[in-house]
């Protein structure tokens, strides 16, 4: 954690928040505890081919949005790891279980490259998605999962388009607040002051290990 929040001060400017995913089991248990949380039901959103996955989206204003994200049952194999740790069934199952079910988030930033040169043991390396004609870059590490099991952020570099917000449906839903809770707050809290980039979106850490993240 140390040597992470080291590198990361060299590039505070450069991150803010894109959007926060609940990694589930199945898109049908992951629409459902969204409902349950905000009474919304979550549109479908797209297939994701290149990575076996599929998700539902749903904005939460300004240029943020919330992602519900599965293995797609029906999709092929993907050439390498899926994303957000979902190569890892039984992870996810005993993450679900235990109630942590909003595991990522994601920051945008316009500097891909430079952030992954500095954070590359943590964030993985910069992946053009989708391969045949890219639209974005995503970083993910070599074994897809969580960047520190999803206390640090995945990477996004949407390479200049802002319109992609502008599909993803908008049903009333605003995000408040922004709360991770581990058992490291202290740890946890410097890296989040380093990342003086998302401004007021930033995480609010605290020392319980329980979750809602959303109001």
């Amino acid at each position: 954690m140390a040597e992470y929040l080291k590198s990361l001060s060299e590039f505070p400017e450069l991150l803010k928040l894109d959007h926060i995913t609940v990694v589930a089991p199945t898109l049908p248990e992951g629409v459902a505890h969204v409902q349950n949380c905000l009474g919304i039901t979550v549109p479908f959103g797209t297939r994701h081919d290149y990575m076996g996955t599929h998700n539902h989206r749903l904005h939460l204003g300004a240029s943020v949005y919330l992602e519900i994200v599965a293995r797609d049952p029906g999709g092929m194999k993907p050439s390498r790891p899926r994303w957000f740790g979902l190569d890892d069934p039984g992870k996810i199952e005993s993450d679900w279980n235990a109630g942590r079910r909003l595991r990522g988030w994601v920051a945008n930033t316009a500097a891909i490259d430079a952030v992954v040169a500095a954070h590359r043991a943590v964030i993985g390396g910069r992946v053009a998605l989708p391969p045949e004609d890219p639209t974005f870059d995503f970083a993910i590490p070599a074994d897809g999962s969580l960047p520190l099991d999803g206390v640090a952020p995945s990477v996004i570099d949407h390479r200049g388009n802002s319109s992609y917000i502008d599909f993803i449906p908008d049903l009333g839903a605003r995000l408040h607040s922004f709360i991770l809770e581990h058992p490291d707050p202290a740890g946890v809290e410097a890296l989040y002051h380093i990342l003086q980039g998302l401004s007021k979106r930033h995480p609010c850490v605290t020392g319980r290990l329980s979750k809602r993240l959303l109001d």
